[in-house]
């Protein structure tokens, strides 16, 4: 995962663009159904995403054309 701007200066090819989220959602490695309840809501709207789990916080990656309907999507989600 690097940044557009950095791939571009040192001439690297690349074919997804996308934007980065953070879940600010208090959570745990052993935790269950969070990114099923995520990744659904998204996948029903034919969005792609990339997940990269943290210990405290998940990060979305997402089309970058689509990262505000993303966040609408996410912010409708109840935890």
């Amino acid at each position: 995962v690097m940044a557009r701007e950095r791939a571009d200066a040192r001439g690297l090819a690349y074919d997804y663009v996308a934007a980065w989220i953070t879940l600010r959602v208090d959570s745990t490695l052993e935790q269950v159904g969070l990114t099923a309840l995520f990744s659904r809501a998204l996948a029903d709207a034919g969005i792609s995403c990339n997940v990269l789990a943290g210990v405290h916080h998940d990060h979305l990656l997402v089309p970058a054309d689509r990262a505000d309907e993303a966040l609408e999507l996410l912010r409708g989600l109840r935890w």
